[in-house]
């Protein structure tokens, strides 16, 4: 099972990119503020979803060739620790605003939802790197796979369902908070250093 070291890192890490602007939290505070909190749940079932296929479908295929290609694992784990820091500094070097739109509000039944939801999380290619990228060294291949991915995704789907909720109940005033000086900045800087932390960790794991 994962230690509490292990814990330690992940979650703030995982936290503070989950609560950074971005597509699903842009969407999940539109909805919010046009539809209402309730229906937008919809929406955020969709994504847990997804994310958590996603996370499984990563995992599972790194563990493939963790174990049966070490090699090409290797090359593997360069390359996500490479893509990691990538992120980190873009993070560090983001200048972003909320702008909301106005398309979210032409589907509101809720299997539209739902699917707006899981499409997002599913056909996002840069989702897919981040947890190909990410999750894997959090995974101790000499204890059973199977458990440790269920609390590392247990969290994750905890971590985004909690920050959905807060940008979709903060609405107007969550977006003036953001926008305000460099609110944005820090919490990109900040997300971007856990994630520069990780990328380092990885490549010398």
């Amino acid at each position: 099972m994962l230690d509490f070291a292990v814990l330690g890192v992940f979650i703030p890490t995982f936290f503070f990119v989950s609560i950074t602007p971005g597509m699903c939290m842009t969407l999940a505070m539109t909805l919010g503020m046009s539809i209402g909190v309730r229906r937008t749940m919809w929406m955020m079932i969709g994504e847990l979803l997804g994310v958590a296929i996603v996370a499984v479908a990563a995992v599972a295929g790194v563990a493939s060739i963790m174990l049966n290609y070490p090699t090409l694992f290797s090359v593997l784990k360069w390359l996500g620790a490479g893509y990691l820091v990538y992120i980190g500094v873009a993070m560090w070097r983001a200048k972003a605003t909320i702008k909301l739109g106005a398309d979210s509000k032409l589907k509101v039944s809720r299997q539209a939802l739902f699917s707006q939801g899981f499409i997002t999380a599913i056909a996002n290619p840069k989702g897919w790197a981040f947890m190909i990228s990410l999750l894997p060294p959090f995974i101790n291949i000499d204890y059973a796979i199977a458990p440790q991915l269920s609390v590392l995704v247990a969290i994750i789907m905890l971590s985004e369902f909690t920050c959905m909720m807060l940008y979709a109940t903060g609405g107007k005033s969550l977006r003036l908070f953001l926008n305000q000086g460099d609110n944005i900045k820090w919490m990109n800087r900040i997300a971007g250093s856990l994630m520069v932390g990780v990328g380092v960790w990885l490549a010398l794991s």
